[in-house]
């Protein structure tokens, strides 16, 4: 469904695949949600391998069987995170800032000298004490092919007033890149279900900028289909959300 996603030279390569492996890396089964998560390599001429990630799941009016590749696990689990998002409104998908009650004790804040790990630091930000501002974690970048992320993003985006050239030329200087989902909800348009999802794609540039994409992907359309938006700033992709959710 998604091959605007995979790279072009990543397919290139693939055409001297001689052999492969494949495997479940993960699976989801609810009432409504059926999804899958499967790993292939592939070993080429060359003595190298590429390793492509595969999303099935039965998203959609016909309730069939989809299939989404992605070059890299984190595309994989942002796709399943947007897809979980759809399906339940009320798990922890909620905008950035705000956080759950869920009715446990935590640590105060001066607790956290004991915390040397980022992993720690997250998990507090799941059970945060009352009153507690958390110090935020540092940003990083461990992905490559950046560049080409950037391409890919700024490539789906079906609205006009997307990243002009400017913004793609500098991308074009990125060499480390980082995905983060900021929010996720559903909402009733028009009389049905329409799904929010709000990413922040992060890019490390050669002269040492940063600089992100926002990545508004929604079902609010006409005919229900998927459609990807990316703005330059997260309150311009916001304002574009609220807009979207009010179209009658």
């Amino acid at each position: 469904m998604n091959s605007f996603d995979l790279p072009d030279s990543l397919v290139e390569r693939l055409d001297s695949a001689l052999a492969h492996a494949s495997s479940l890396h993960s699976s989801h089964h609810s009432a409504s949600l059926h999804r899958s998560t499967y790993r292939h390599t592939y070993l080429l001429a060359d003595g190298s391998s590429v390793t492509l990630w595969e999303l099935v799941h039965n998203h959609g009016r016909d309730g069939s069987s989809h299939h989404e590749l992605y070059a890299e696990e984190a595309g994989a689990r942002l796709a399943a995170s947007r897809l979980a998002a759809e399906h339940d409104p009320s798990g922890p998908f909620e905008p950035a800032g705000s956080a759950p009650d869920w009715g446990l004790e935590t640590p105060d804040l001066a607790d956290l000298a004991g915390f040397t790990d980022l992993a720690d630091l997250e998990l507090l930000r799941l059970f945060p004490a009352a009153g507690t501002t958390l110090p935020p974690l540092p940003r990083e970048y461990p992905q490559g092919d950046s560049a080409d992320h950037a391409r890919r993003v700024l490539r789906r985006a079906e609205n006009a007033d997307r990243p002009g050239p400017e913004v793609a030329a500098r991308l074009r200087g990125a060499f480390a890149h980082d995905i983060r989902q900021v929010f996720g909800r559903q909402c009733s348009v028009a009389g049905r279900r329409a799904g929010f999802t709000l990413y922040e794609h992060g890019f490390l540039l050669l002269d040492g900028d940063e600089l992100s994409l926002w990545e508004v992907e929604h079902t609010a359309t006409a005919d229900g289909r998927h459609m990807c938006e990316v703005y330059e700033s997260e309150h311009t992709a916001r304002a574009a959300m609220r807009l979207r959710a009010r179209v009658r």
